[in-house]
């Protein structure tokens, strides 16, 4: 269920319609909360989050909060959120999903939880990872470890034209190392983003974390493409 969040400093306005909150609102108005499109694909194990990556990568558990259509109010908070600096939005986001999944055995069973990174280029240029709050948030709430150095973004090595999905994988998969693995052996890592659309970026994570033995892979993301 999505419950009231009451220890977070969120700005006085929504981020979709801009109109003045009330005081028991954050982020949203009651309205806008109530029109996103939400998915509630972690009810279904069979949803097309996981469906994305058949034959590609094995995946445990796959979902995503809304559904993400251009000119949109989860276009908005997305953008908000990834280039106007408003990291309320990701943990928002998270909180509301962290708690849904926490009703959920499968996922209480994940231990840790891992951000698609960023590049430190792009890090130093944003300030930020947008999907680090989002990801904070989800793990307190399964009661999960938080990791963002376990996954990193590093300079490619080669260049490439994108021809097709399996040279994108094979491109992104040069930009990314894995550091710190010591005891995440049999682990059950979930791996967060903001919005997934081919699945390449989130793919090219999977197989490199693949690299640890016996572990076993999980999705989230704010949303999906339509």
């Amino acid at each position: 269920m999505f419950h009231d969040f009451v220890n977070l400093l969120y700005p006085s306005v929504c981020h979709i319609c801009e109109e003045e909150l009330l005081k028991n609102e954050q982020v949203l108005c009651t309205n806008c909360l109530h029109d996103l499109p939400v998915t509630q694909y972690h009810l279904d194990n069979e949803n097309p989050v996981k469906k994305v990556f058949y034959g590609r990568v094995k995946i445990e558990k796959a979902t995503s909060l809304l559904h993400f259509r251009k000119k949109s109010g989860v276009q908005r908070l997305i953008h908000d959120l990834k280039y106007r600096g408003h990291h309320e939005i990701g943990n928002y986001l998270g909180q509301w999903l962290g708690a849904e999944l926490a009703e959920l055995p499968e996922y209480r069973e994940i231990d840790m939880v891992i951000p698609v990174p960023l590049h430190k280029s792009r890090l130093k240029e944003r300030g930020y990872n947008q999907v680090e709050g989002f990801g904070k948030e989800i793990a307190a709430a399964i009661n999960a470890v938080y990791r963002d150095d376990i996954l990193l973004k590093v300079n490619s090595t080669k260049t490439q034209t994108l021809k097709d999905r399996i040279s994108r994988w094979g491109k992104l998969e040069e930009t990314l190392s894995i550091q710190n693995i010591e005891n995440l052996e049999n682990k059950h890592l979930l791996i967060v983003d903001d919005l997934v659309t081919t699945g390449s970026t989130l793919e090219a994570c999977a197989h490199k974390l693949f690299e640890i033995p016996g572990i076993k892979l999980s999705v989230a993301t704010m949303a999906i493409t339509n």
